[in-house]
């Protein structure tokens, strides 16, 4: 079988397709278009069509292939951690531009590091930590942030609880597990840590745990962003509101839907 002909009868969209032959057989995007005629090899067909089935069976092509590309950088991705998404470049583009220089910061629930590491690497200025309570989760983080050369301090435990009492910083950030555990949507996502998508809840407690554990901090942070659902902008800034971090603002994705939830002191 040659290279067109495998293109031919594969029903992917064609972006994936070109991602499996770059992925497997190590071709740029420009040979899967002018190599057609290049023969396929027994293993290199049992790996497409390996790749093939788990993507027609649902399974997201950032897991079968390993990698997420997150601020125009690669992310080691696997099933301890959720998929990066477009939306959350919005909350770093406004971290790179409000988080004053030299500050500190806090990532809760760090995943696959994407926070943390783009933000270390964008503004150099900053000393990052991390926090997660999956032990999976960290070591693919821990992975990210070396091989993209990001130095990052990790540390295991649930949101703020996990950083140890003499570590002070001055700005909290986190994508936490908000999804109203009745929406839809999560019947989409069956391939991506649970407990990473939902609280099993209404999808507030986990943003209702930091406000709370940041309120009770001796220094208080002076930069807050939590990204959150469409339709849960209203409840997060009473949230924030209800734990003394008054006149928080939503702020939109590139979809324009509330997307994320910020406080500045």
């Amino acid at each position: 079988m040659t290279l067109g002909e495998w293109y031919q009868a594969t029903l992917l969209p064609t972006s994936e397709k070109r991602g499996f032959l770059c992925h497997f057989l190590g071709l740029t995007q420009i040979q899967t278009l002018t190599r057609k005629d290049l023969v396929l090899s027994e293993n290199e067909i049992h790996y497409l069509s390996e790749a093939v089935r788990r993507r027609l069976d649902g399974e997201p092509f950032p897991y079968i292939v390993g990698t997420q590309e997150f601020f125009s950088r690669p992310f080691f991705v696997n099933p301890s951690v959720l998929i990066p998404r477009p939306d959350t470049e919005c909350l770093i583009e406004w971290l790179i531009d409000h988080i004053p220089k030299n500050a500190k910061a806090a990532d809760l629930g760090t995943g696959s590091g994407c926070i943390a590491i783009t933000l270390k690497l964008e503004r150099p200025d900053l000393e990052v930590i991390a926090t997660d309570i999956s032990g999976d989760a960290l070591a693919i983080a821990k992975k990210n942030a070396e091989n993209l050369g990001a130095e990052i301090k990790f540390y295991q435990g649930d949101w703020l609880k996990a950083i140890p009492a003499d570590e002070s910083f001055d700005v909290i950030v986190s994508n936490p597990p908000y999804i109203d555990q009745h929406d839809e949507h999560l019947k989409q996502l069956t391939f991506e840590p649970i407990s990473a998508l939902t609280d099993h809840g209404n999808g507030l407690s986990c943003i209702e745990a930091i406000y709370s554990q940041a309120s009770a901090l001796q220094e208080k942070p002076s930069v807050i962003a939590i990204e959150h659902g469409w339709d849960q902008g209203s409840a997060v800034r009473q949230l924030a509101e209800k734990n003394s971090f008054k006149g928080a603002q939503t702020l939109r994705d590139y979809g324009g839907n509330d997307r994320f939830t910020v406080w500045t002191e």
